[in-house]
């Protein structure tokens, strides 16, 4: 029994010497929190060691250095580097094994630019780029229309455009694993043109001198201005937009030089200025009968200053006061007409109005007895006032005429003391909205 008992002793002991260590494979992943690896980073490790029971994490430039547990949990990096991450890994066996990781942590990637004008927007245009962007280590500028084109430089300084229009400018940033883009447009004005309208005051718009007119500056990318006018009371001006008086007859050259800092353009227009007959002239002037003004389709008061017909509908306070002429016809038949003044409107159809003026008619010169005569000859060739500063239009003849001559003169002076013709070319019948159609000239001013 005792030789028995050694035997199994022996073969136990050899039993254990034969019996080997389990081994250790350290092992570990880990992720970054939102794939962000811009400070602060979060960081969270997932232990895939076999065969060990202790673990000693250690962190470098984390907020914790080290660990015992087997996953340590979230840890975090606040400070921009490269830095190693090791794990060992042991067990009671007194297996051992170790592995280490790098982890690049950046700083926050940032991207910015500003764009400022120099000088102005006009072609070429240039525009001082800076860049305000951070934590990236390479980038890519795209300058669309601009010289130079593209650049990588961080700071690319200048840049010119030289073609009117928006162009965009454009930056690529990077650190090698993030990668954000930035794009802001820019105008560049168009080129420069220099040009201008006029308007010629209503009262002047037969280009008689003296004739004042309005210059409207339509110039395209200026700043400043230029005006030499031939003929007129202002000569030069350096205002936008300027209005004179001519008073010089003949062709007069109006010279607009406009520039913007970075070039100049000349333009030129001539105007034709007359001498002054003091004589206006109307033509095809329409005028109805008593009915067509009342049904407000042919007017029978016409206004001299706003050279306009108006109708009963159309007679407001405000325009009461410029009606200078009447033209009172009592039917189609136009037996009884006659011009009658604005004031002396109680012996026709129509409604006094406010403030009237007075005006003068002769309307028969073969019956009126009066000295005034001018015929329809001597108005068709009227050139200038001549034949009516001469004429005596002091009375109203009070009288009627027919449509049996035509064409009929009507001499007239109105409250001013401008003397004037009408001549009745056709007496047009329609019923309720007939009219007569007349040529008028009268003096502009009382000389």
């Amino acid at each position: 029994m005792k030789k028995i008992g050694h035997i199994l002793l022996l073969l136990l002991f050899w039993s254990c010497l034969k019996e080997e260590a389990v081994p250790v494979l350290a092992d570990f992943e880990y992720k970054v929190l939102e794939n962000d690896y811009s400070i602060p980073v979060s960081v969270i490790f997932f232990n895939r060691t076999e065969g060990a029971d202790q673990y000693e994490w250690r962190f470098e430039g984390a907020n914790l250095s080290r660990s015992i547990d087997r996953n340590p949990g979230i840890i975090k990096f606040n400070t921009k580097g490269t830095y190693t991450i090791t794990l060992t890994a042991t067990n009671i066996d007194g297996s051992e094994d170790t592995k280490a990781l790098d982890i690049k942590i950046d700083n926050p990637v940032t991207i910015d630019f500003t764009v400022t004008n120099l000088i102005n927007t006009f072609s070429p245009a240039t525009y001082t780029i800076k860049n305000l962007s951070q934590g990236a280590d390479t980038y890519t500028w795209i300058f669309e229309g601009g010289t130079p084109s593209s650049s990588t430089d961080q700071d690319p300084g200048e840049v010119v455009f030289k073609e009117p229009g928006e162009h965009i400018i454009s930056l690529e940033i990077s650190n090698g694993r993030e990668t954000y883009i930035k794009s802001t447009p820019i105008k560049v004005a168009p080129y420069l043109i220099t040009d201008f309208d006029y308007t010629i005051a209503f009262e002047d718009d037969d280009y008689q001198i003296p004739a004042k007119v309005n210059f409207k500056n339509t110039s395209i990318s200026a700043t400043g201005y230029t005006w030499n006018i031939e003929g007129a009371d202002i000569t030069t001006s350096k205002d936008k937009d300027i209005e004179v008086v001519f008073n010089t007859v003949g062709e007069q050259k109006i010279t607009l030089t406009a520039t913007n800092g970075k070039e100049s353009n000349t333009t030129t227009q001539r105007i034709t200025l007359y001498k002054n007959t003091n004589l206006r002239e109307f033509k095809n002037v329409k005028l109805g009968i008593n009915t067509a003004h009342k049904n407000n389709t042919v007017g029978s008061f016409f206004s001299i200053s706003t050279r306009e017909v108006y109708t009963k509908q159309q007679i407001t306070p405000e325009i009461s006061k410029t009606i200078d002429l009447v033209f009172y016809g009592l039917n189609s038949t136009y037996q009884r007409n006659q011009f009658v003044s604005p004031n002396k409107l109680s012996g026709t159809p129509f409604d006094d109005i406010r403030d009237p003026k007075t005006t003068v008619f002769i309307n028969t010169q073969e019956l009126c007895g009066c000295s005034a005569s001018l015929t329809d000859k001597q108005f068709d060739e009227m050139k200038d006032d001549t034949l009516l500063r001469n004429l005596t239009i002091d009375t109203d003849d009070n009288l009627y005429f027919d449509n049996s001559t035509t064409p009929r003169i009507i001499l007239f002076k109105t409250q001013e003391g401008k003397k004037g013709a009408i001549k009745i070319k056709e007496f047009r019948k329609d019923g309720e909205n007939s009219y007569i159609l007349v040529d008028i000239k009268t003096q502009k001013k009382i000389r």
